[in-house]
C-alpha cells in the first residue's frame, strides 16, 4: 500500500514537472532583484505559467543554479524545466535597437519609434534634456547628438527613452577610454561625424580627415553636404535631396558659408571615424568627391582645384555611364 502511495505521489510530481502548461498567447512577468525562490514560484504560478509553484521549488532544489531577475516573455505550454532553465538561464525579453555608425538623432528617434519606445520628437525632446550627460567632456553640446555610440543594443521591454539615451552615452564613453580620448572632445567627435557621414570606406576615412584638417589650417570652408543637410534638418527644412539654394541657406551648419568645424556633430560616428578624427593621414590633400557619390565606389581625392575638376567630370561620366546600364 505504501508503495503504491509512493508511486503515485511519484507520477503525480513528476506530471507537474513535466507536463506542458502555461499560456496560449503572449505574457510577460517581471522577475525583480533580490526576489526568493518561494516568492518567485508564487509569481509563476500566479501567472499560470507553471501548474505548481511546488513543482518549481523541486525542480530548483534538484538543480541548485540561480534565478536571474527580469522580465520573461512566455508565449507557449512549456515544462517547469524548460520554465526553470530560461529563467536560470537569463533569458529575458529584451527588443534589439540597431544604431549603425553615421545614423543622427533623427534616425535613432526614428528606430526607436519603429521599435515601440515611445515617439520620434518624445526622444528627441529627452536627448536634449539629457545634454548634462556629457557636460563634463563637451560643456558646449546642447544635445547628444555625436555620443550615443553605434552598437546594437538590447532594451528591457519598459526601458525608458533616459533610460536607452543613458546606455548609449556610456557605450561612447567605454569607447572613447579605448581611444584614450580625453582632451578636445568637441572637435574630435564633430570632425569624425563629418568623416563618418562622408565615406564607409575604412582606408579613406584618415584621408577624408586630413583634407578637412588641412582646410581648417588654410581657413579654406569645409563645404562639406552632410553638414549642411543637418544644419537643415535642425529646422524642418530638410526636403530629403540637397539643391543649390540648401548651399546659400544660411544655417549655423551651413560649411559652405561659415569656415571652421559646425557648431557640433553631425552625426554619431564609429570608432574608425574616431581614430580618424584623432590621428588623420598626412597629406596635401584639399578636395574629394565622396565614396557616397562614386558609382566605383571609392573616394576622389585632389590637392588642386584643377585636379578636383577633372575628379568631378570623370564622376559625372562614371555616373551617366552606370545610368546607361
Amino acid at each position: 500500500m505504501v508503495f503504491l502511495v509512493v508511486l503515485g505521489a511519484a507520477g503525480a510530481a513528476a506530471w507537474l514537472v513535466f507536463a506542458p502548461s502555461g499560456p496560449d498567447s503572449e505574457m510577460f512577468v517581471e522577475l525583480r532583484p533580490g526576489s526568493s525562490t518561494v516568492y518567485i514560484s508564487q509569481q509563476l504560478e500566479s501567472a499560470g505559467v507553471v501548474r505548481s509553484r511546488f513543482a518549481f521549488l523541486l525542480v530548483r532544489w534538484l538543480k541548485r543554479g540561480s534565478l536571474r531577475a527580469g522580465e520573461y516573455r512566455f508565449d507557449h505550454p512549456a515544462a517547469v524545466t524548460e520554465v526553470y532553465a530560461r529563467i536560470a538561464r537569463g533569458d529575458v525579453y529584451t527588443k534589439t535597437v540597431i544604431v549603425p555608425e553615421g545614423a543622427s538623432i533623427f534616425d535613432i528617434a526614428a528606430r526607436l519609434e519603429q521599435a515601440g519606445f515611445g515617439t520620434r520628437q518624445e526622444f528627441l525632446n529627452e536627448q536634449a534634456r539629457q545634454a548634462a550627460l556629457v557636460a563634463d567632456f563637451d560643456p558646449q553640446a546642447r544635445s547628444l547628438e555625436g555620443y550615443l555610440f553605434p552598437d546594437t543594443y538590447r532594451f528591457a521591454r519598459k526601458a525608458t527613452l533616459a533610460q536607452i539615451a543613458a546606455t548609449m552615452v556610456r557605450r561612447f564613453r567605454q569607447q572613447a577610454a579605448q581611444l584614450g580620448l580625453k582632451e578636445n572632445v568637441h572637435e574630435v567627435v564633430t570632425m569624425a561625424s563629418l568623416v563618418e557621414r562622408e565615406t564607409a570606406v575604412d582606408g579613406e576615412r584618415p584621408l577624408v580627415a586630413s583634407v578637412f584638417s588641412n582646410r581648417i589650417a588654410r581657413h579654406m570652408p569645409l563645404m562639406t553636404d552632410p553638414s549642411v543637410i543637418y544644419g537643415l534638418e535642425l529646422n524642418g527644412q530638410w526636403r530629403g535631396a540637397i539643391y543649390q539654394s540648401d548651399l546659400a541657406h544660411d544655417t549655423p551648419y551651413n560649411t559652405y558659408l561659415h569656415p571652421g568645424l559646425p557648431p557640433g556633430p553631425v552625426a554619431n560616428p564609429g570608432l574608425r571615424s574616431l581614430r580618424a578624427a584623432i590621428d588623420p593621414a598626412h597629406t596635401d590633400y584639399l578636395y574629394f568627391v565622396a565614396a557616397g557619390a562614386n558609382p566605383q565606389g571609392h573616394s576622389l581625392f585632389s590637392t588642386s582645384l584643377e585636379e578636383q575638376a577633372r575628379n568631378v567630370a570623370g564622376y559625372r561620366h562614371a555616373l551617366k555611364k552606370a545610368g546607361e546600364r
